[in-house]
């Protein structure tokens, strides 16, 4: 079961209590974004990893770091605004 939770500065996201790392694919799921795209981000430095072994794993303080970056680049470009 998940929960909304895992507030880093204000951000939320539906993550699982007590799990600090996400597989590629579950950090697809959270984010909504397409395992290219998460590779291209990863490989950007905007979205941080670690490997354990041979597995890429995503730190749950790397999602809402980037769920904050995504949204302080809405603010800047004036996207997300609701029309008055």
């Amino acid at each position: 079961m998940s929960i909304v939770g895992l507030s880093t500065d204000g951000v939320m996201a539906d993550v699982k209590p007590g799990k600090a790392l996400y597989r590629v694919s579950e950090a697809m799921a959270l984010l909504s974004m397409s395992r290219t795209v998460i590779y291209e981000q990863l490989r950007s430095g905007r979205l941080r990893s670690v490997t354990q072994g041979r597995r890429r794993l995503i730190p749950a303080t790397a999602i809402a770091e980037y769920l904050e970056l995504l949204e302080q680049e809405a603010r800047q470009t004036g996207y997300g605004r609701r029309a008055a």
